[in-house]
Order: structure tokens, then C-alpha cells, then sequence
């Protein structure tokens, strides 16, 4: 069953996503760079955007998805069920997302900015998604949720 949050609870877990998401964002950003410039500095051709892109975005996911479950949502849901709807969301994100910005990399558009726009609207559509399909119906049922309630 969902559960009906406060206005305050709904912001502190949009500000909390925001933080996890700027933590992620940046291990995206860090590992995307180091893809991006690394075959240069060794003399090598540069690697296609999507090869660049990809690992940085699994590598984000996984870090974003184990914070955001515990600490942000702090569900209790099954775990497998949980990585299957986020797996889910990313099977129609990432090759949208990887496609659409192979288009604008080679049309010229720098790919920082490909990146950038692309991490923005990663993190406002894989909140909704996360809010209102993975984590729905079981905000605030782990171990730290109920620590909490007691402490109220």
C-alpha cells in the first residue's frame, strides 16, 4: 500500500535524492572523463561517445540505486525486485539516451554537454519512476525508517 508522506517528508526525500544523485552524477562525470581523455593521453583514438557513456552510466546506477534505496526511500523491498523495475526504467532510458546522444556527438554537439543534459534528465525522470513504481508501496519500511519512528 502506499504511503502518504508529508509535504516535509516528500521534500527531505527530494533533497536527499538530490545529493545521492550529485554523488552519482559525479562518479558519472569522473568516469565518463577519464573514458573520454584517457585514450588521447596514451596516443590512442578517441573512444565513440557511447562507449564512454555506458560504463559511466552502469556505474552510477549501481551507486545511486544501493544509496537512494537505503537512505533515501528506506525500503525494505525485495532487492531483485527493486534492480528489475530500475532495470526496467534504464532498458528504454539508456538506449534512448545513448542513441539520441550519439546523434548530437556527431552532429557536432560538444559531449560534456551531451552528458550534462542527459544527467539531468536522468535524475527528474528516475525519481518519478523511483518514487511512484519501485519504492511506491514501501517507503520507510527498513530498519533505518523504523530507528527513526522510535526516535520520534
Amino acid at each position: 500500500m502506499e504511503q502518504k508522506l508529508s509535504k516535509k517528508d516528500n521534500i527531505i526525500q527530494a533533497i536527499k535524492f538530490a545529493l545521492f544523485s550529485a554523488s552519482a552524477g559525479l562518479i558519472q562525470i569522473v568516469s565518463f572523463t577519464i573514458l573520454t581523455e584517457l585514450p588521447e593521453k596514451l596516443g590512442k583514438e578517441p573512444l565513440p561517445y557511447w562507449l564512454c557513456y555506458l560504463p559511466s552510466l552502469i556505474l552510477s546506477v549501481l551507486w545511486n540505486f544501493t544509496l537512494n534505496r537505503k537512505f533515501t526511500f528506506k525500503s525494505a523491498n525485495n532487492v531483485p525486485i527493486a534492480m528489475l523495475k530500475v532495470a526496467a526504467y534504464y532498458a528504454v532510458f539508456t538506449p534512448l539516451s545513448t542513441y539520441l546522444g550519439q546523434l548530437a556527438a556527431e552532429a557536432g554537439v560538444n559531449s560534456y554537454v551531451v552528458e550534462i543534459v542527459t544527467m539531468l534528465a536522468n535524475f527528474v525522470t528516475e525519481f518519478l519512476f523511483d518514487r511512484f513504481v519501485v519504492f511506491r508501496n514501501s517507503i520507510n519500511t527498513n530498519e533505518l525508517a523504523k530507528k527513526d519512528k522510535k526516535e520520534e
